[in-house]
């Protein structure tokens, strides 16, 4: 998560602003996939040195806090591979998985926003086993862009993306229509709410983002804006769930009764969990420790999140990992 803000600032400074240029709709981009990167794989942007990390030589494992769940384990091949797999999103139902993925955490950023497969993938799991996963393709090949922070809502997806005709990074939206994402368009956010990473209520009538906007307790801070009449209103800050350190990277369950996040703990990304207790956030308790980071449930309670593998003070790669609900 922390490399994947890098590689958008560093695409900012490196190709800058080119004119602002409104989202063309989307047609048939498979042309365009043939010609500008044909047999894109993940797989082949690895490179051969790479270290593929399991739960065997993993100096720093994920720590379950909860006799709620079982112990994490990764997700099996092809989701995860040597590269890096993180931010993961999974549907309602637990059949479909968002996530990003480059293939090399050792490459300077600006080289990793020209290698054609760092960005969104998506997988599908058919008869319990996750299929190999694709490309989400929310700008037309050929152009600059670099897509991430994915959540999906319906057939709409929201996105972060730095890309050519804007400057700095920006929040985008594209509707899934015909099997494919296509009218994308700029949806930003007032600029005065500074909106991070985000997740809405299933009634998308609640915008829970972390920011670093004045006002808050210190560092990143959770915050909660209430859409009316189609507008968002001015944050609150969710002063329950924020410390003068960090929190950020909210997900709030369907029913809308568990509000999670990621907050330091003992030195490495956490996961903390928020009940709602009639109608009020309660205080979060630890869930997950050690090098877990951006949880995501299905509506069966199991819960996804991505670790990533350090050895010496130096990341090696990054997989998705599961809980299962017991």
């Amino acid at each position: 998560m922390r490399f994947l803000i890098a590689i958008m600032l560093a695409f900012v400074l490196i190709f800058g602003c080119v004119g602002q240029q409104p989202g063309e709709p989307q047609k048939n981009i498979t042309p365009l996939v043939e010609k500008f990167w044909p047999n894109v794989t993940r797989e082949a942007s690895i490179p051969a040195t790479a270290v593929k990390m399991t739960p065997e030589n993993d100096s720093y494992p994920p720590i379950l806090h909860s006799d709620e769940w079982n112990e994490p384990v990764p997700l099996s091949p092809p989701v995860n591979t040597a590269g890096a797999e993180d931010s993961p999103f999974i549907s309602p139902d637990g059949n479909t998985l968002y996530f990003f993925f480059t293939p090399d955490v050792s490459v300077p950023v600006e080289k990793q926003v020209l290698d054609n497969v760092t960005g969104i993938w998506v997988s599908k799991k058919q008869n319990g086993i996750w299929s190999e996963p694709q490309r989400v393709w929310l700008q037309d090949p050929g152009k600059l862009s670099l897509d991430g922070c994915e959540f999906v809502q319906g057939n709409t997806i929201w996105f972060c993306a730095a890309r050519e005709g804007y400057t700095g990074i920006h929040w985008f939206t594209a509707e899934f229509r015909n099997g494919i994402w296509q009218d994308w368009k700029n949806a930003d956010f007032s600029p005065d709410y500074k909106v991070g990473e985000l997740h809405m209520s299933s009634d998308g009538m609640e915008l829970y983002f972390h920011s670093d906007r004045t006002g808050g307790k210190g560092g990143m801070d959770i915050w909660v804006s209430e859409n009316e009449s189609g507008k968002w209103q001015e944050p609150q800050n969710l002063e329950i769930l924020n410390t003068a350190d960090n929190e950020g990277w909210p997900y709030l369950t369907q029913d809308g009764k568990e509000l999670w996040f990621l907050r330091f703990y003992q030195g490495s990304p956490a996961l903390f969990r928020s009940k709602r207790v009639n109608g009020t956030l309660s205080e979060p308790e630890l869930i997950v420790s050690q090098f877990a980071g951006e949880p995501t449930l299905d509506n069966a309670g199991n819960l996804y999140f991505v670790h990533h593998f350090y050895k010496d003070g130096k990341m090696i790669e990054a997989d998705i990992y599961v809980a299962y609900r017991k």
